[in-house]
């Protein structure tokens, strides 16, 4: 996570694809769910494969509110 650029965002499949597990989209969504560190480690950049937000310990407002303040 701590890869993608700012501003930019990245689906959960992308990241499994990019670690060469393309299987472990569930795994990966686990590990990013238990992230303790929401901003330092960015995973309010990873959305669902359709672009759509998905689940984010902060809640979707503030997952949507870091990501339009990252586009500006």
């Amino acid at each position: 996570m701590c890869e993608i650029p700012h501003g930019q965002t990245q689906s959960y499949s992308e990241i499994a694809n990019h670690i060469q597990k393309p299987a472990s989209v569930r795994a990966v969504g686990t590990a990013i769910g238990a992230n303790p560190v929401l901003i330092v480690v960015p995973c309010h950049r990873v959305i669902g494969k359709n672009g759509t937000l998905t689940g984010y310990r902060g809640g979707l407002e503030m997952k949507k509110r870091l990501l339009q303040l990252e586009r500006l």
